[in-house]
């Protein structure tokens, strides 16, 4: 099954990627080929892609780091710390989650939903060192004082009880353990980035737990 075909059923799906960047580009060629065509051979695709983007992030947190100052050194190795954490306790939750479904266009949407955070990532610290990384860190409001962070706090906080609500009870705890994480990357990233690239954080988290909580049990 082509995996243009079967993301393009779900509206959430992100496996459709920009041919600029060249791992874009190499996975939309690998994607292509006839020896991948099987459901395995576009996951093979998808995880080669995602080892790539964990190479440019870790690549673009160096270039990063050797333009900041010590203070903010540390917080961004904080940062990444955190989300290196995060990314291993959400592994383990989309294991148990998907393993609730049936279907190979299931193990393609775990395959893209593993794939799309560390590739965010990479692109996110790519912004970083674009930018003028030498300044101070800008200054945020409180979420509560922001009318679209609290807005997007209030779903995130909705969906991610709705999904606890439809996970098995014995997958619950790597949930939780995955969102906890999740937290811990937010708040260690919060104070570096601003307002807009915030709410894409927050975002990309809501978007995550609704589409989860749409698809665990579906056979």
């Amino acid at each position: 099954m082509a995996l243009a075909a079967t993301l393009g059923m779900a509206p959430a799906a992100h496996a459709e990627v920009a041919a600029a960047d060249p791992i874009d580009a190499g996975m939309r060629t690998c994607l292509a080929r006839a020896d991948r065509s099987s459901t395995a051979g576009q996951i093979q695709c998808m995880d080669e892609a995602r080892t790539a983007w964990r190479g440019a992030a870790d690549a673009a947190l160096t270039q990063l780091i050797a333009k900041l100052p010590p203070a903010q050194q540390k917080r961004w190795r904080l940062s990444q710390t955190k989300w290196a954490a995060w990314r291993d306790a959400e592994d383990t939750m989309l294991g148990a989650a998907f393993a609730t479904t049936s279907g190979s266009t299931y193990q393609l949407y775990e395959a893209d939903m593993r794939l799309q955070p560390v590739r965010e990532r990479a692109l996110a610290l790519r912004g970083q060192v674009g930018a003028a990384a030498d300044d101070a860190p800008p200054r945020v409001r409180a979420c509560s004082a922001d009318a679209r962070c609290e807005h997007v706090s209030y779903d995130l906080n909705r969906y991610y009880r709705r999904l606890y609500a439809r996970m098995p009870a014995h997958t619950r705890p790597a949930l939780s353990r995955a969102q906890s994480a999740w937290r811990a990357y937010r708040d260690a990233t919060t104070p570096l980035i601003d307002e807009r690239t915030r709410l894409d954080l927050l975002g990309a988290r809501l978007a995550t737990l609704k589409r989860l909580s749409e698809t665990v049990n579906n056979r």
